[in-house]
């Protein structure tokens, strides 16, 4: 006799998804993954660390990005995608990365009285990546201030000399601007001499990488009513509703710098410059 009411339903694990529970998978490139929400299927053609995404291309060539994690099928089963092993790091290189023979194992420099004062902590991010074995053996320390405003100040503080030299480095130095007007004017003081002030032409240390080193003709063009940094990540369709997002954006673009090559010349020379003058004896 047949069993009317069918099987028990409470028998077995009846909470298990009817796909399987999804499990950790690395999303290599090649595998091909199916976004749930968008219904988007297409191959994994790159996975960045620094923002957590994962970009998958369709049979058509269209492109898409998603946030790395739980939302995908592979093959049908749920999946949680997870950035790849990073492979082992390579020999040691012979040259810096601002182009200078490097020298392995040398002791850094008492730091030296000089300064390099750069405007913020990008800037030093990035004077740190470029050149920071260079300065270390020279001991020439780089601050950060926050701002130009307070320039004058920071100098009052310090009291540049002949031993005591200053080099600045400045965005958005260009003539008419309140930039060259600050630099104009500590150019004429009594601590002008010992005071080198350079700068570059871009809204923003972030211009001075490559557009096409992040895959972009050029950087965008964002209006004035729009704070720039946020309004290139929302061009980018990066997020950047707080500063967290900001500073994960920076790194994300400071990953794809490695050496000299990877920067505009009008910031290399300025930089060169600026420590050419703090260790001039």
């Amino acid at each position: 006799m047949t069993d009317r009411y069918g099987s028990d339903v409470l028998s077995g694990d009846w909470r298990a998804p009817k796909r399987g529970r999804a499990v950790e998978t690395s999303a290599d490139p090649g595998l091909v993954v199916e976004e749930v929400t968008t219904d988007w299927v297409g191959e994994i053609v790159a996975v960045d660390r620094d923002l957590h995404t994962v970009t998958l291309e369709d049979r058509r060539h269209k492109r898409r990005t998603f946030p790395l994690g739980a939302g995908f099928l592979l093959e049908g089963k749920p999946v949680i995608l997870t950035a790849p092993v990073r492979r082992v790091a390579p020999a040691k290189p012979t040259r810096t990365a601002s182009g200078s023979v490097a020298v392995h194992d040398a002791k850094a420099r008492v730091a030296r009285a000089s300064r390099i004062f750069v405007e913020g902590r990008h800037d030093a991010e990035l004077v740190e990546k470029v050149w920071g074995d260079d300065l270390r053996i020279e001991g020439v320390v780089v601050e950060f201030l926050g701002g130009v405003d307070d320039l004058a100040d920071h100098l009052v503080d310090f009291k540049p000399g002949p031993q005591r030299r200053v080099g600045v480095l400045v965005d958005h130095l260009v003539p008419g601007s309140k930039e060259s007007r600050i630099a104009q004017g500590i150019a004429r003081s009594a601590v002008g001499k010992h005071v080198l002030i350079v700068g570059h032409p871009f809204i923003d240390v972030w211009q001075a990488v490559k557009p096409d080193r992040l895959g972009l003709a050029e950087w965008p063009t964002i209006p004035r009513s729009i704070e720039w940094k946020k309004g290139v990540c929302q061009h980018l369709g990066w997020p950047h509703r707080n500063q967290t997002d900001i500073a994960r954006a920076w790194q994300h673009i400071l990953s794809k710098v490695s050496s000299y090559n990877d920067l505009e010349p009008a910031l290399l020379g300025r930089v060169e410059e600026l420590i050419d003058f703090v260790t001039a004896e």
